[in-house]
């Protein structure tokens, strides 16, 4: 015969002998077996904020479940972008707009409003060192992953770095794969090493997995024209700008650098 073995439910606290359990005692270890782990702590104000409105026992339970969700879902947003690996936090809403004329409110408004994501579009930001390219990359992240968006950030020396020891363990494919099913990928960096052959295949390897099927965003502050430097090979460098420029909305953000004129304005 086999042994069998019964499993009981979870029972609330019981109260010392002597002493009694309030009601809100009672919702508060019921919200813990329950798994509401963002209502239970608060559950003692939730009772007396509803007390104090005389809310109905449907408002009563309306208020509190949305406590829990709203909760939740503030432990999503936050895993999100934790999950995107940015170097730094840099919202949309700090870029100024001022400072960088090339960047204007339409572009922020397409970049938070992330409409780029489920169509697949890539987006391209081109520009010189300190003209915003990066913080416009980490913050259309920020917004895709409050969004509801799986994102990650890299730059395109760690990238190309990480294809090349996964290729040297044999399993690329599922690197690539993996890279494959992020909503947005932001790759920041373009242009500021060269990559070798080997490096640059790999990295193309990347693009074709995601081409018209997810959205990606390249940060470089190297021109088209220059491309054939960073990746060594013209041919390979016409079809990584084929791939990413197809629908793509290309940012230019000019020549000036905000870092160089802000340290200058310090100084004087």
């Amino acid at each position: 015969m086999t042994a069998t073995t019964t499993t009981r439910p979870a029972r609330s606290r019981k109260a010392p002998p002597g002493s009694a359990i309030t009601e809100t005692d009672h919702a508060f270890d019921l919200a813990r077996q329950l798994s509401l782990t963002g209502l239970a702590p608060l559950i003692g104000q939730v009772c007396t904020d509803a007390s104090t409105a005389r809310a109905t026992y449907p408002g009563f339970l309306a208020g509190a479940l949305q406590v829990e969700v709203d909760i939740r879902h503030e432990r999503r947003r936050l895993r999100r972008i934790y999950d995107a690996r940015l170097p730094r936090i840099k919202t949309l809403t700090e870029f100024d707009t001022t400072a960088n004329p090339h960047v204007t409110a339409q572009t922020l408004a397409l970049l938070a409003s992330g409409s780029f994501i489920p169509a697949s579009e890539p987006v391209v930001l081109l520009g010189d060192s300190g003209t915003g390219k990066s913080h416009l990359l980490i913050g259309a992240c920020i917004a895709a992953a409050e969004n509801g968006h799986r994102v990650r950030y890299v730059t395109c020396a760690q990238l190309a770095n990480e294809l090349a020891e996964a290729a040297d363990d044999l399993h690329l494919s599922k690197t690539v794969a993996r890279y494959g099913r992020f909503d947005l990928l932001a790759i920041d960096e373009l242009g500021y090493v060269h990559l070798d052959q080997r490096a640059a295949e790999l990295l193309f390897q990347i693009l074709t997995e995601r081409e018209e099927r997810a959205s990606i965003a390249i940060a470089s502050n190297s021109p088209f024209s220059e491309w054939g430097k960073t990746f060594t090979d013209t041919r390979l460098a016409a079809a990584v700008i084929d791939r990413i420029t197809y629908h793509a909305h290309i940012i230019e953000t000019g020549t000036a650098s905000y870092r160089l004129a802000a340290t200058s304005k310090t100084t004087k």
